[in-house]
């Protein structure tokens, strides 16, 4: 045990703040879900690759559609039912009410009584990258094959951004709050940057 005297002017400080921090870090950067987070990009990057690559896999047209609208659909459902659950804590779906009326529900998991939050930061990294750069691809593929002329892929690229479209809306809903419209929240921005430049005009008129 150490002894310290009582004229000093030194401090009792934790000797094991760094290691906690190191923890910290590790933990944030840890991937807890290693199979969903698989699972997660598996489905859209190999409807990629196989769309990229169909001629060269199969001359078959039927085949490549086939195939490439199977992955769109197994990582539609992955991704809504499974990874975001659980790589980010978000889920959406649409239900029918007894009047027949549909609703959009979405749903963020709360974080726990110490406040850690419910995942990691690769994760979440992983999720958002996959989710926001796919749907983008897609749209690019829609653009080239409509000015190519390709009209028999328009029906496939068309599939894929709809489908990743859905996601990507979805969890961006549960992201910013389900009660919160994006219109608005659009329309309100540029309103306020529309009065801020209106009232900087009138200053710089003033002066």
């Amino acid at each position: 045990m150490l002894r310290q005297d009582s004229n000093d002017d030194t401090e009792d400080v934790s000797l094991f703040d760094a290691d906690e921090e190191v923890s910290t870090r590790s933990k944030k950067s840890k991937i807890r879900h290693p199979v969903a987070s698989f699972f997660h990009l598996f489905f859209r990057v190999s409807a990629i690759v196989v769309y990229l690559l169909c001629e060269l896999i199969s001359s078959s047209f039927i085949a490549c559609m086939v195939s490439i609208i199977l992955l769109l659909s197994c990582d539609f459902w992955a991704v809504k039912n499974v990874t975001g659950r659980l790589m980010v804590g978000l889920r959406w779906w649409n239900q029918v009410d007894d009047d027949g009326r549909s609703h959009w529900v979405f749903e963020a998991r709360k974080a726990s009584a110490q406040g850690k939050k419910v995942s990691s930061e690769a994760e979440s990294r992983i999720f958002w990258l996959g989710l926001v750069t796919c749907p983008i691809i897609w749209v690019i593929f829609a653009f080239s094959a409509l000015f190519s002329f390709k009209v028999k892929w328009l029906a496939v690229v068309t599939m894929g951004v709809v489908l990743q479209g859905a996601n990507l809306y979805g969890y961006i809903k549960c992201k910013v709050g389900r009660r919160t419209n994006l219109t608005s929240m659009a329309t309100s921005y540029l309103g306020r940057q529309f009065l801020r430049q209106t009232v900087v005009k009138d200053d710089q008129t003033e002066s």
